[in-house]
């Protein structure tokens, strides 16, 4: 039976996970390398693991140490979180905060909210961005990213803010013109919307359906990288369109689109992903934990249009 392993430990492994350097990690934590390298040790003996493969030039993590990785930042969470809820009082949130998001769902139903937070947090100044691509937020200096899908890179923390999946959808007269499609194979013979996703190729749409998954290349007259451009198009009645239900929820429930093979979905879940543990800065867990609370009070059917 193996020993339970030191939340000191574990702190120690994440920096190393993250900075790929002993002597970069010893830095990071103010402590001597060979502190460092005595921790990953016992951490390794406590769990019966390798946990990093070493070289002369870097340090990269095992398989079975991405795992640790992930179940250490959740443990290293929830101790952060309790002190926090143990803790006579708590720290003010204050300063700057950079946070980013996609197009669409950034002015949407982001933007809103971060108004929101800093009418709730005078003392915070926001810096809000949107992008079309993915972002590395610990490499291009954010402190946030709030996004719709389920790729988070494994240096990075990743907090579930609401669940949520993408549907196939088409306007009435569409469906009227052209058929409603009745299996994934028939989308090959129908116009689809395609939009270029932050987190997936262009023009392939990766669809489950129960414990089924497939991919589906599609194609049509009109694509896009903007989902406020395409929608719009779905609505006209130019094709058949993938999006998430905060976007399409109102049009779904006024009949101007018309969801198609309901059973078929995209896994599309809304995450804060952030670079740091939320317990090093109360701005950042302020803000994390008041968009946890917003989006549990919305449904994606009633998010704003």
């Amino acid at each position: 039976m193996h020993k339970q392993p030191a939340n000191e430990d574990l702190r120690v492994f994440t920096v190393v996970a993250r900075k790929s350097s002993f002597a970069a990690a010893a830095e990071a934590l103010g402590a001597s390398p060979a502190y460092v390298s005595k921790r990953i040790r016992l951490l390794e003996a406590d769990l019966g693991v390798k946990l990093l493969h070493r070289t002369t030039r870097r340090v990269t993590v095992s398989e079975e140490g991405e795992r640790v990785f992930h179940w250490a930042q959740r443990i290293l969470d929830d101790v952060d979180q309790l002190m926090q809820e143990v803790a006579l009082t708590r720290r003010t949130p204050r300063g700057s905060l950079r946070i980013c998001s996609s197009f669409g769902f950034g002015r949407r139903v982001l933007a809103p909210m971060i108004s929101e937070l800093v009418g709730a947090y005078p003392e915070l100044q926001v810096r809000f961005e949107v992008f079309d691509r993915l972002l590395d937020v610990a490499a291009e200096g954010f402190d946030l990213d709030v996004r719709v899908g389920d790729e988070v890179a494994p240096h990075l923390i990743a907090r579930k803010l609401a669940d949520n999946h993408r549907v196939l959808c088409a306007s009435p007269g569409y469906l009227a013109r052209r058929g409603t499609p009745r299996t994934l194979a028939d989308l090959a013979q129908h116009d689809c919307l395609a939009i270029k996703e932050r987190d997936h190729p262009f023009g392939v749409w990766k669809l489950q359906s129960g414990i089924r998954s497939e991919t589906v290349k599609v194609t049509g007259p009109l694509s896009s990288n903007n989902g406020d451009i395409v929608v719009p198009w779905a609505v006209d009645g130019h094709g058949i369109v993938l999006r998430s239900l905060w976007d399409i929820g109102p049009l779904l429930a006024d009949g101007r689109l018309v969801q198609v093979l309901p059973d078929v979905r995209q896994a599309a879940d809304i995450w804060a992903v952030y670079p740091s543990r939320l317990g090093g800065s109360a701005k950042l867990r302020v803000c994390v934990e008041f968009l946890q609370q917003r989006f549990g009070q919305m449904s994606p059917v009633s998010a704003p249009m």
